[in-house]
């Protein structure tokens, strides 16, 4: 298994890693369950990194693993079809699971049950943010600063989703006129026919221009004398594409 390290400055984990060391010296079950996404595999590979690792779809391979080892790791536990079945006796066994619906079987099987809480339940998430956003930037080569908009960031598949968000943020940020040139040919290259094209695309320089004018000016007559336009059509054109 290869090294990993798992970062967390949470009361809530510290909890559970607490917990689940103090089973390291006693064969126990114990079961650790969260969305997906959340960094429970890398949790627990930090924990038990020497362990050996198994996954409940493969049904065969699990039942091999249980009748010859005395430590095993299960992920994607809930796959599991039959509970009951599973002999845990004289056994450290730690399972992971995404979610799991007899409660009450596992609650029969598992001397513990842990609960990874959602990535924007934890405490330590600017830690977190701050992490990824660092991490991302050098695999960008990025060296220089780039603040994030934190109420873009996507938290609705945890760490997958907030990772895809600060990667987009960073490279939006970066993007050259020339490189938003290029986006937009290949865009309309593509989607270009029909015989009211002009109109139809027009949107994708209005849209965007007037919106970000509004949020730097905060004012339509303002604006207005920025952009050149009369306020009456610039009104006009807020209502058409339903700006706030």
């Amino acid at each position: 298994m290869k090294n990993v390290q798992f970062l967390s400055n949470s009361a809530q984990i510290d909890k559970i890693t607490k917990g689940l060391s103090l089973t390291k010296s006693l064969f126990v079950s114990s079961l650790l369950i969260g969305e997906e996404h959340t960094g429970k595999k890398t949790f627990i590979q930090t924990l038990f990194p020497n362990s050996i690792y198994v996954d409940a779809n493969q049904e065969q391979e699990l039942i091999t693993a249980l009748e010859t080892n005395n430590e095993l790791i299960i992920y994607n536990f809930e796959k599991v079809k039959n509970i009951e079945t599973l002999n845990f006796e004289n056994k450290r066994i730690i399972a992971i699971a995404n979610t799991i619906k007899e409660r009450a079987k596992c609650s029969q099987v598992f001397a513990f049950i842990y609960e990874m809480p959602k990535l924007e339940e934890r405490e330590d998430l600017s830690t977190l943010i701050l992490h990824f956003q660092k991490k991302i930037q050098k695999e960008l080569i990025l060296d220089f600063e780039i603040s994030l908009d934190l109420k873009k960031l996507d938290f609705t598949q945890n760490i997958k989703s907030l990772k895809a968000s600060i990667y987009k943020q960073l490279l939006l940020r970066t993007l050259t006129k020339k490189d938003i040139q290029e986006l937009l040919y290949d865009y309309l290259f593509r989607e270009l026919e029909g015989n009211n094209a002009y109109r139809e695309h027009l949107s994708l320089y209005e849209e965007p221009l007037i919106q970000a004018g509004l949020n730097k000016y905060k004012s339509q007559l303002k604006l207005a004398g920025v952009l050149g336009l009369n306020r009456n059509t610039l009104r006009k054109k807020i209502q058409e594409y339903d700006i706030h």
